[in-house]
């Protein structure tokens, strides 16, 4: 998938914890584990929104598009 998240390096630029980040957006931190590795195939927007809130960040600190070609 070209869409690659980068919420680990954000979190520890911010030296925040996920457990933190998962509480504060309501999912748990199964699901903001699953999240951080990229194994989900979408995300809603308020979830998006509440954690750049959180991070204080923009979307596209969080995730980055890369090409699959070679």
């Amino acid at each position: 998938m070209p869409i690659k998240v980068c919420l680990d390096q954000v979190l520890a630029r911010r030296n925040m914890t996920s457990k933190a980040l998962a509480e504060h957006v309501g999912i748990t931190t199964a699901n903001m584990s699953l999240l951080k590795q990229g194994k989900v195939k979408g995300i809603r927007f308020a979830t998006l929104e509440s954690i750049c809130d959180f991070l204080e960040c923009q979307p596209g600190d969080i995730l980055i598009y890369e090409s699959d070609e070679t």
